[in-house]
C-alpha cells in the first residue's frame, strides 16, 4: 500500500503527481491546506492542528475525515505522527511531501532524519522525502537501494550516522568498490547516473540517497 504524507512545508508543482496512485492520504497539519488548495481533500489529519485554518478544520471535520488530534507539548512532529500512523494503517512505500524548504531550518532537518529512522528503514518499507525532481531515502549498512533515475540524473550519497564503510555503486559515473565515505566530508556530492538502472550499497553505516533528475528521465 503505497501513502502520501502532505507537511507544511514547500511544495512543487510536480509534487501532485505522487497522489495518483496512492491508496491513503494524510495531511499532518498544515498539509491540509495544500490539499485544499488542490481541491483534494485527506484521509486521515495530524497534528497538533496549531497550524491548519480552523475553517478548514471544521470543514473537513465536517466532511467525516479522520483527525487525529495531539497536544501541543508532543514529543514529535507531525510530520513523524503522520509517519508513524501511515505504517500502523499498513502502508509499505511512504512518500513525504511538503517536507522540505519554508522558514525553519530546523524542521526541514529534522523531517530528512526521518529517512533514517531505524523503525520504518527495513525491507518491508520505504520512506521517501520528495520535493519536485528530488528523492531522498536512506540506506543502512548490509542493505541496497535501486535507483530510480535515468542516464544524465544526478546522486549524493551522504553519510549520517559516522563515517560509512563499504561503499559500493553501480552505473554510476564515479565508482566506489567498497571504500569509505567519511562523516562530514563531500566526496559523495554530485555523482551522475552512466548505466541505469543504478544502485547503491554499504556494509557499515548509513547513507542519505538524494537523486535529482536532471532531464525528467528519472522515474
Amino acid at each position: 500500500m503505497k501513502a502520501v504524507i502532505v507537511a507544511g512545508g514547500e511544495l512543487h508543482p510536480a509534487d501532485r503527481a505522487q497522489l495518483a496512485d496512492a491508496d491513503l492520504v494524510l495531511a499532518a497539519d498544515a498539509g491540509a491546506q495544500w490539499l485544499a488548495d488542490q481541491g483534494l481533500t485527506p484521509h486521515i489529519l495530524v497534528g497538533d492542528m496549531d497550524s491548519i485554518p480552523a475553517a478548514l478544520l471544521a470543514r473537513l471535520e465536517g466532511q467525516g475525515v479522520a483527525i487525529e488530534r495531539h497536544s501541543a507539548d508532543k514529543e514529535a512532529s507531525d510530520a513523524e505522527l503522520a509517519v508513524e500512523r501511515a505504517v500502523a494503517a499498513g502502508a509499505h512505500q511512504i512518500v513525504l511531501i511538503g517536507a522540505l524548504g519554508g522558514e525553519r531550518l530546523d524542521h526541514e532537518l529534522a523531517n530528512l532524519l526521518l529517512a533514517a529512522d531505524e523503525a520504518w528503514l527495513s525491507p518491508s518499507h520505504e520512506l521517501s522525502i520528495v520535493r519536485g525532481q528530488t528523492r531522498v531515502r536512506a540506506v543502512r549498512g548490509g542493505a541496497r537501494v535501486d535507483l530510480h533515475g535515468g542516464a544524465g540524473d544526478l546522486v549524493t550519497l551522504l553519510p549520517i550516522s559516522g563515517d560509512a564503510e563499504g561503499v559500493r555503486t553501480n552505473g554510476l559515473r564515479f565508482a566506489l568498490t567498497g571504500e569509505p565515505l567519511r562523516m562530514g566530508r563531500s566526496r559523495g556530492l554530485s555523482n551522475v547516473i552512466e548505466s541505469p538502472p543504478a544502485s547503491v550499497s554499504v556494509d557499515k553505516g548509513m547513507l542519505l540517497v538524494i537523486e535529482t533528475s536532471e532531464k525528467g528521465a528519472g522515474r
